[in-house]
Order: C-alpha cells, then structure tokens, then sequence
C-alpha cells in the first residue's frame, strides 16, 4: 500500500512538471538554437520543432515519457544531447561532494557554536553567537557566494572564481579541493545558522531539566553533566531537524552550483527549466523530492535509534 501511494506521487509530481512546464513563457526552440534562432528560415523552424517533439501536447510527452520510464528507458536530454541517465550520473557525484562536504562542516560548526553559546546563557559569547547566526540566516546563498568571490577571489586572490579546476588542466585533488573551498564555505554558512540556534535552544532547555539539576546536586563533574546527560537529550532533535532541512540544503546548493559554476546538478536543473527538457526536469524533480523524503525517513529513523523514549512510546502505542 505504501510502495503504491509512493508511486502514484511520483507519477502526480511527474506530471505537475509536464503541465507547469508547457505553460512555460519560455520558447524552448529559441533556448536550443541560442543565436541561430534568428537566422533559421520558418521553415527549418516549423521542421525542428516536428523533430524535436514540441508539437505534441504536454499530456502526450508525460505519457509517453511515463511509459518509457517503465521499461527502465530515462529517454533522451534535448539540452545535453546524452541519455538522461548519463547525464545524471556524470553530475550527480559533484553535488554530493558539496553538499555533504558543506553539511559537514555546517554539522561540526553548528554543534560547536551551539554548544559553547548553549553551556554560557546570557554571555558575551552566547549573544555574539545568536546575533551572528541570525544575522547570518538572513542572507541568501547567492548574496554570500557573491561576496566570497568579490572579498576573496577577486580581492585577495586567495582562491579561485569557480569550476572544478583551472580551464584547459585536468582536475587533480589538489586543484579540486582548492576550487572546493569557497562553494563549500558559502554553502555551510548558509545551513550553520540554524543548526547552532536550533542547538542552543536545545541545550539552554537540558541545563534546567531536573536531571541536570539533580546531577549537579549530586556533585558529579561539570562535563561528566555536559556528556551524560545535556549532549545526548540535546542532540537528538538535531538529528531530526537535519532531515526536516534537506529542502533548504538542496535549494541552496542550487544556488551557489550556479553562481561558482559548479559542474553539478544545477546547471542542469536551470538549463532543463529553460529549454522544457521534460524527460530531464521530470527525472531532477522527482528525485529531489525522493531524496527530500529518504532524508526525512532517515532522519525518524535514526529518532527513534537515539531516543529510548520515543521508542518505548511508540511501542505502547501499538500495543494499545
């Protein structure tokens, strides 16, 4: 029953991007001929678009690319010229290494800035933190990959403007990490403001729960009282909260794969937009949304992992 419900929202969202996408005021002829559009007589024009599959009706291309998708068959990216399959697999591995790179960091930041704000209530660092962290929250991903280049490409000169590597070299670890750095930055700004807020919150909250109290009163050392008993209740709803913000991560890596010209998945998402590549916006769109629910399933699972309290909840719940 849930494999079906799950496929029959694929099939919906599918063909949600079919219908948008043909009351699209782009012209996707133009977007393919770029500058020759002008120059191609009506006729080349009018036997292009009978090639290319234009004339038919969105219900038509979504059908038809349903029924191909069935049998194991992606179709054909108009955009690329390659399978869509192909072009997935050569740009999928570039957005996961900045988007879990650029989680790690915002992670390891996040938690640490969080903690050390959460453990000093009401200290020159915790207020130094949150403002930051909300001040931080209020810029968007493009704004801060545009100041990261001004302040530290084109200023200092420090690292370069975008890609993978220097045009016309061959990507070495060396020249990828150095090109990584900056995108990798931005993009952990970007996710570290709420996950040091949400952190603090958590942790101000387990400072004045009674088993804190207690063990204090009993005596036991200040970080025997930090690991045992203010980390474990402080970092679960983390866990969740990672999952639930998936969204935002994948918007933002959007974001910032345009703007450093990351040869990732991003390109490929606007450019399919822009020219009403059915079969390679359709495939991007549902496996985002099927990436958006694998994390938030993690995300529960791994609760329930952590947190005996839910568990033996839930167990009571199905017993009743």
């Amino acid at each position: 029953m849930g494999e079906a419900a799950a496929l029959a929202g694929r099939c919906l969202l599918s063909m949600g991007v079919f219908a948008l996408s043909a009351m699209s005021p782009f012209d996707p002829l133009a977007a393919y001929l770029g500058d020759q559009y002008e120059r191609a007589t009506p006729q080349q024009r009018a036997e292009l678009t009978a090639t290319l599959g234009l004339t038919q009706s969105w219900w038509t291309a979504w059908t038809t690319w349903v029924d191909a998708a069935a049998h194991g068959d992606l179709g054909q990216s108009r955009v690329f010229g390659q399978p869509v399959a192909q072009v997935i697999a050569e740009r999928l591995p570039w957005t996961l290494l900045l988007s879990g790179a650029a989680l790690t960091v915002a992670t390891i930041g996040g938690v640490a800035l969080g903690l050390a704000a959460g453990l000093r209530p009401a200290s020159w660092l915790d207020r130094l933190c949150g403002g930051a962290a909300i001040l931080l929250q209020s810029v968007p991903p493009y704004v801060l990959s545009l100041a990261a280049i001004a302040g530290l490409s084109l200023g200092v000169r420090w690292f370069p403007t975008g890609g993978a590597t220097t045009p016309g070299r061959v990507v070495t670890p060396m020249s990828l990490a150095h090109h990584l750095v900056l995108p990798v930055l931005v993009l952990a700004l970007s996710q570290l403001p709420w996950i040091a807020l949400s952190l603090r919150a958590a942790v101000t909250s387990a400072l004045a729960s009674d088993a804190v109290r207690g063990a204090v009163a009993r005596g036991l050392p200040w970080a025997t009282v930090v690991r045992g008993h203010v980390l474990p209740v402080s970092l679960t709803p983390l866990v969740t909260l990672l999952g639930a913000r998936l969204p935002e991560l994948i918007v933002g890596a959007v974001l910032v794969e345009e703007v450093f010209a990351w040869p990732g998945l991003a390109a490929a998402l606007v450019a399919a937009a822009q020219q009403l590549d059915f079969a390679l916006l359709a495939l991007l769109t549902v496996a985002t949304t099927a990436v958006v629910l694998l994390g938030s399933l993690l995300a529960d699972t791994a609760y329930l992992v952590l947190d005996p309290r839910v568990r033996v909840f839930a167990g009571d719940r199905a017993h009743a």
